[in-house]
């Protein structure tokens, strides 16, 4: 089927949906002439199905925030922001979506399609925690925006691509074509830091370098001239590093035992894995990092040493597989804004030449190692909303977004 082709009105805008299960982002590109242009409006719907709130960052203005306690599910959320969108009579011509997962067959954004929700639904089982939410995104954009074209980006299309070693699942043959591999996620922000390194960091940019996109959920990608070599997350986003509710790596005999040995049922071992684990499974506290960074509690404190302990024994095996590194990048929201935390793995990583500068890394960087350091650290913020900008202006013929 042809690709839509979007009109370009002069006044339009390019919305970019980046939906979640307990918030919603978007972004707003205006177009001129020549395609979307910088100076896009910004905003998220946080805490859904707690205390909700929208925010909204205007170019050259401060944030505005207002209470969105009508918003109780992820539906409710869109709906918030498709009245925001009309109440200030934005013309909206085309939508940009992230979806989580492609599957092995989506190697780059799409149109959407009949044909390709199809086959987006059947990789539900694969994401659950986001998936729907990614659908149900775009669903609602084509009942409140009919007929205006919307693309697909999927996080794990950046992974595609990879050494046949990096998506191998040592399971029988038999298995493993019926699409069980590793696939990778995260993937539009680490294509973000990808596309940042020549300008942020040149020295770096063609060389080895580890993302570290620290976050509620987290994993690492090991790049090499730019691209993706593997990532700590498989087939599924459950892999890897602990994560704010998810366990990372895992024993599957731990699997078997809740199913075999305490009689778990499906759905329960699936609320554990993605909602009950991770820094709030250890902590009983919370998994949000601020919060256990805050705490006295034993147990906030073991679950941050978990943490650091987990990410800085990844490092260390994407180094092996990269030969060698030869910068850190940390992004996400934890990576960006936890000074303690990159300090912590930074001294962890201190064997491979890693030295962090206390001042640098204090204030953000964007370098935070020291001049003598061997392997260099970075701070560079993360932009999966621009991302998505600038490959649905490219699946819908529009010009390139900054």
């Amino acid at each position: 089927m042809p690709q839509p082709r979007a009109a370009n009105p002069d006044g339009g805008r390019l919305l970019v949906l980046n939906a979640g299960s307990s918030s919603l982002k978007f972004a707003l590109y205006p177009i001129g002439a020549s395609g979307p242009q910088a100076g896009e409006t910004r905003g998220a719907v946080d805490g859904i199905g707690r205390e909700a709130r929208l925010t909204i960052r205007r170019p050259q203005r401060g944030a505005e925030t207002r209470d969105a306690g009508s918003v109780r599910d992820a539906r409710s959320a869109l709906d918030a922001v498709f009245d925001w969108i009309r109440s200030e009579n934005a013309n909206v011509f085309a939508v940009g979506h992230r979806v989580v997962h492609g599957g092995a067959r989506r190697t780059r954004p799409a149109a959407v399609t009949p044909e390709l929700l199809d086959e987006l639904r059947a990789l539900v089982p694969l994401a659950p925690l986001h998936q729907p939410h990614n659908l149900e995104a775009i669903e609602a954009a084509a009942a409140r925006f009919p007929g205006i074209p919307q693309a697909a980006c999927f996080d794990t299309a950046f992974h595609r691509g990879r050494p046949e070693l990096a998506d191998l699942v040592p399971l029988p043959e038999e298995i493993r074509r019926a699409g069980v591999q590793r696939y990778g996620f995260h993937g539009l922000s680490y294509e973000y830091i990808a596309a940042e390194l020549p300008r942020a960091a040149p020295a770096i940019a063609g060389g080895r370098v580890i993302v570290a996109h620290l976050g509620s959920g987290a994993s690492l990608c090991a790049l090499s001239g730019g691209r993706a070599v593997d990532t700590t997350m498989g087939f599924t986003a459950l892999d890897g590093l602990c994560m704010g509710t998810r366990p990372g790596g895992l024993d599957p005999g731990v699997v078997l035992h809740l199913f075999q040995s305490l009689g778990l049922s499906a759905g329960r071992v699936e609320e554990i894995l993605y909602g009950q684990s991770g820094l709030r499974g250890i902590s009983g506290v919370s998994g949000d990092m601020r919060e256990l960074l805050a705490s006295d509690a034993p147990a906030a404190r073991l679950a941050v040493d978990y943490f650091v302990r987990r990410a800085a024994m990844e490092i260390g095996a994407l180094a092996a597989v990269l030969g060698g590194v030869d910068g850190i990048v940390f992004t996400a929201g934890i990576g960006e804004n936890s000074a303690p935390i990159r300090a912590r793995i930074g001294e962890a990583c201190r064997w491979l030449g890693l030295e962090i500068d206390e001042t640098a890394n204090a204030a953000r960087g964007p370098r935070i190692s020291s001049p003598g350091s061997r392997v260099s650290g970075w701070v560079i913020s993360t932009d999966e909303e621009r991302m998505i900008a600038r490959h649905t202006a490219d699946v819908l013929g529009l010009a390139r977004v900054g």
